[in-house]
């Protein structure tokens, strides 16, 4: 799919467009760029004159720590804008990276705020983007600090779950997710170790299975009871399962 279309497809989502809207975002001069495992999109302290949307793959934005750590803040697949926000910032304060080989389409920034000036619908919904990024970021600090570790793995799963159904990247209940345990584990906060014991707790569930890159969703109901997921945060137009 062409990158202005994936574009229009993710706005659409919980945004209207015009026919006008949609014809300005036809103009963008994308231009793509494949990026191979792991490598930065974005680094900490950058100042890009561009955002690029997911065309293929997924990339991940994470937190560079003084050791060398990375605490992964949120993942984006196909459709997603992973830095919208750097339209609106001027040095970057984390890193974007690809978790497999990934292929993405960038707009400059001067098209971007020429586009928002002539058509403020588009504007707002490419604001709406970042906002709902932020909501995920809250979700994701209560998630860490409030819930339990199967709860909160639970609901990592199915907060990607939802919204890959919503991008119509789910087949047969399974989603393909490039994510190695070790990149879980520093999304979630929670050692290897803790990891595999936990993964083996929700295999007992029998709500959800995840291995070799590979999440099936074996009973969503009791999925989101266990991580006691409600996606109103990813304030989607319409309610999916």
């Amino acid at each position: 799919m062409e990158a202005d279309k994936i574009v229009v497809n993710k706005l659409k989502e919980h945004s209207r467009l015009s026919a006008d809207d949609i014809a300005e975002v036809r103009n963008f001069s994308f231009a793509q760029r494949e990026l191979a495992d792991h490598e930065d999109l974005i680094r900490q302290g950058d100042e890009p004159n561009l955002s690029v949307v997911v065309m293929s793959g997924w990339v991940a934005r994470y937190h560079l720590l003084s050791g060398g750590q990375r605490q992964y803040l949120s993942f984006h697949m196909p459709g997603d804008w992973p830095d919208a926000q750097a339209l609106f910032l001027d040095r970057m304060d984390h890193a974007v990276c690809a978790i497999g080989p990934a292929l993405v389409a960038g707009v400059p920034h001067k098209e971007l705020t020429r586009a928002i000036s002539r058509r403020p619908a588009l504007g707002f919904a490419i604001w709406r983007e970042t906002l709902i990024d932020a909501a995920i970021f809250r979700e994701a600090i209560t998630n860490n600090s409030a819930r339990s570790k199967p709860a909160r793995m639970a609901h990592l799963f199915c907060e990607l779950f939802y919204r890959a159904r919503a991008l119509g990247l789910v087949r047969d209940e399974q989603l393909r997710l490039p994510v190695s345990l070790v990149q879980l584990g520093e999304a979630l906060g929670m050692a290897i170790a803790t990891v595999n014991r936990t993964l083996v707790e929700l295999r007992a569930s029998r709500a959800v299975d995840f291995r070799s890159g590979m999440l099936t969703i074996s009973n969503w109901q009791r999925l989101c009871a266990i991580g006691e997921f409600d996606p109103g945060f990813l304030h989607l137009n319409r309610q999916l399962r």
